[in-house]
């Protein structure tokens, strides 16, 4: 039934510093639509933001966001690539359980205190 994200929506203080973390940590491509709406994509899901007190129906809050985000890269290019952008991991990497397997995971901080996890899937080793 559902194949995939059309997008999700995140609260934010400042929608042009969020394009421009997302665009420069995290390498998504920064795009426009509708009246003066930005947002940001990756494969093909994307990550909408939406200004704090400019909610439409759900009154979020800033940093109420967590998300689970995966790559293909290595996760020491990961740590390697958030270290040399400034930003202060959380936690990790440590190892989890993913949708599809067991993953290694780093967790940050947006700007606004989303919460994001980067994660690789790794090899089930028995």
């Amino acid at each position: 039934m559902i194949r995939h994200f059309g997008h999700i929506v995140l609260t934010v203080a400042n929608i042009d510093r969020a394009v421009s973390f997302y665009q420069t940590v995290l390498k998504m491509e920064p795009v426009s639509f509708g009246e003066n709406q930005k947002a940001v994509r990756f494969g093909q899901q994307k990550i909408n933001f939406q200004r704090l007190g400019q909610e439409l129906r759900n009154h979020a809050m800033e940093g109420a966001g967590d998300v689970c985000l995966m790559t293909d890269w290595p996760m020491d290019e990961v740590v390697a690539h958030l270290k040399s952008c400034q930003v202060t991991i959380l936690e990790g990497p440590v190892s989890k359980s993913g949708a599809q397997g067991p993953i290694q995971s780093v967790y940050f901080n947006d700007p606004d205190n989303n919460l994001i996890e980067v994660s690789v899937y790794v090899p089930d080793v028995e």
